[in-house]
């Protein structure tokens, strides 16, 4: 466990736990802490969604997305207090979605007020809590890998960089009511792109086909002023460095406090090799009043 997030010693946790899992480290290193405090927990996978891989010899029921009455049994069964949500989950195709009875009526009643992402996760959220489970979030188990605030790496930004990287959050805090993306990337003031439904990941590749000549852009990653960090918290790892060195770009912003850097030491050492920088900023930067 050490290994993969190096974390500190927890004590150990006891109370039944299910893990709403997604795509991504983030699942595996939450497995690792349930195991370590030999903590009774459970997997709902998401056929399309969640790895197969991920779930094998471990608890766990698969389902198709809108089948809340047969979830809801599984909790049951297992007798489950606490449900946690972590991992990447894309929106599904109306023809992924294959609802119970519960889930209908679940569907019926929610309407359109699951437009938006942030809506999607919040109802979601409230539907577990009317059932009587208590949601956590990821950075209350993984709290030792929330980025701190600051420059965090021996690279610091340039002035042109802190220019981007203010324009960044500017637009983001634009954005945020209306529910779009977490992610920009920006290069000498200019927008290369924004995060939509294809993720962080897909953003960089697209920014790095926009690279424009001169120094290279900055990846911006913040939360939404009204995202429920229980559901949806910004992480970075091994991963997006390496994406983000490939695209062209020079650095990095997140949002101190509530952005999950995975396997932090080898996040910076890979930084450095590649020339990068990483700065946390605060929360209050972050989402500034425009």
């Amino acid at each position: 466990m050490e290994q993969r997030g190096e974390r500190v010693q927890q004590l150990p946790n006891k109370v039944p736990i299910a893990l709403l899992a997604g795509r991504g480290e983030l699942p595996h290193l939450l497995v690792d802490i349930f195991q370590s405090q030999n903590r009774p927990f459970v997997i709902l996978a998401f056929k399309g969604q969640t790895e197969e891989d991920f779930v094998t010899n471990l608890p766990h029921t698969w389902l198709h997305m809108g089948e809340v009455g047969a979830a809801s049994a599984y909790l049951k069964q297992n007798k489950i207090k606490e449900v946690v949500m972590a991992g990447a989950i894309s929106r599904p195709a109306l023809s992924d979605v294959r609802p119970d009875w519960e889930g209908i009526k679940w569907i019926a009643r929610i309407g359109t007020k699951a437009l938006g992402d942030d809506n999607l996760l919040k109802l979601i959220i409230g539907m577990v809590e009317e059932q009587g489970y208590r949601v956590v979030g990821a950075d209350t188990i993984l709290s030792d890998l929330l980025a701190p605030e600051g420059v965090l790496t021996a690279l610091k930004p340039d002035e042109e960089a802190w220019r981007d990287i203010g324009r960044g959050v500017e637009v983001l805090s634009a954005l945020s009511p209306v529910d779009v993306g977490q992610s920009i990337v920006v290069q000498g003031g200019l927008v290369l792109g924004i995060e939509a439904i294809e993720g962080t990941d897909a953003l960089i590749e697209r920014a790095g086909s926009l690279h424009r000549p001169g120094l290279g852009g900055i990846l911006v990653k913040t939360t939404k002023r009204q995202q429920d960090v229980r559901a949806d918290l910004p992480t970075i790892g091994t991963k997006t460095i390496q994406k983000v060195a490939l695209a062209g770009l020079r650095g990095i912003a997140v949002e101190a406090e509530r952005t999950l850097i995975l396997n932090q030491k080898e996040v910076l050492n890979l930084a450095q090799q590649k020339d990068l920088f990483i700065v946390s900023l605060p929360s209050s930067q972050c989402h500034k009043s425009l």
